[in-house]
């Protein structure tokens, strides 16, 4: 998938026509359950394909915790930030060819059933739709940590990306959640509930999973620490992320920066100063804090 372009005109027409910016969280996502063009179970492969509108495409995979409150911010995404990173990315050109897939994340050990959503690659106002598909499944577990490790799965095992096959150039995956990092295997029997038939390792950790992911995707994570688990431990989160991730941990106090962080870590990624991007941001504090855990 990925044919077509994003422009401002069909943005403006579709806000327009839909009034979604102007609803309720529960109105913005429009599903009562898991769709079936969402499931991964059901899912055999998504493909981030070069195209005549996107002859050197550059798969972003932005993977929302959907769970409690951070529903809020998933709909902020929507309303807010989705728009600005298409446009954005297509003017500064920090990668070519933008081809997004938003994934929903809850917790394997307590929702199989519903614990990735994944849409496809899409290139133009269909990730919008595709992203007011996903359903808020809104509780979550009680473990202290979500399935953040099951889209580093997906993306290494159940994608094809014409920028890495073709050019050697890795994608961009980002989790964002306000609690700790994963820490427990995924075991045969989730697995396969979770991606349907197949073969499946016995169990995958944590580690093994973000591995396989780092060949193909540059990943990164976001802690959202105005999320409620976040904002209570906020120093237990980032030690338990760093400790997984190293330098791609990303912390963001106040979520209207989102865009400009994801921004700014894609030029630092494609070789610009990070001291340069941040001094010519007009949200520079914002994201020197954003980038400390990288700068420690």
């Amino acid at each position: 998938m990925g044919s077509g372009r994003w422009n401002d005109s069909d943005y403006r027409t579709y806000a327009t026509t839909t009034n979604y910016r102007s609803k309720r969280v529960d109105e913005v996502f429009e599903s009562r359950r898991v769709p079936d063009a969402l499931n991964p179970a059901k899912i055999v492969l998504r493909e981030s394909c070069d195209s005549a509108d996107n002859p050197e495409s550059t798969p972003i995979i932005l993977a929302l915790d959907v769970t409690g409150s951070m529903g809020k911010y998933a709909a902020q995404i929507a309303k807010d930030h989705l728009p600005t990173i298409m446009t954005r990315i297509l003017e500064e050109r920090p990668v070519t060819d933008p081809h997004l897939m938003f994934m929903g994340i809850d917790d394997v050990a307590c929702s199989p059933g519903e614990a990735l959503q994944v849409s496809q690659f899409e290139a133009d106002i269909r990730i919008l739709e595709q992203l007011r598909s996903i359903y808020l499944v809104g509780n979550g577990g009680g473990n202290g940590s979500e399935s953040y490790d099951l889209p580093w799965y997906f993306a290494a095992f159940k994608t094809k990306i014409d920028s890495f096959e073709k050019r050697g150039q890795k994608g961009y995956l980002f989790t964002f959640g306000d609690e700790l990092a994963p820490e427990r295997a995924v075991t045969n029997r989730e697995l396969k509930y979770t991606f349907g038939a197949g073969e499946f390792p016995d169990r995958i950790t944590p580690e093994a999973a973000l591995q396989a992911a780092q060949e193909r995707y540059h990943v990164f994570h976001v802690i959202i620490e105005q999320g409620d688990f976040a904002s209570r431990d906020r120093a237990g989160v980032r030690r338990s992320w760093k400790r997984l991730l190293g330098k791609n941990v990303i912390c963001v106090r106040d979520t209207k920066y989102l865009a400009e962080v994801i921004l700014a870590t894609m030029h630092i990624v494609a070789g610009a100063d990070p001291e340069l991007v941040m001094a010519e941001s007009k949200c520079r504090e914002e994201l020197e804090y954003a980038f400390q855990v990288a700068r420690e």
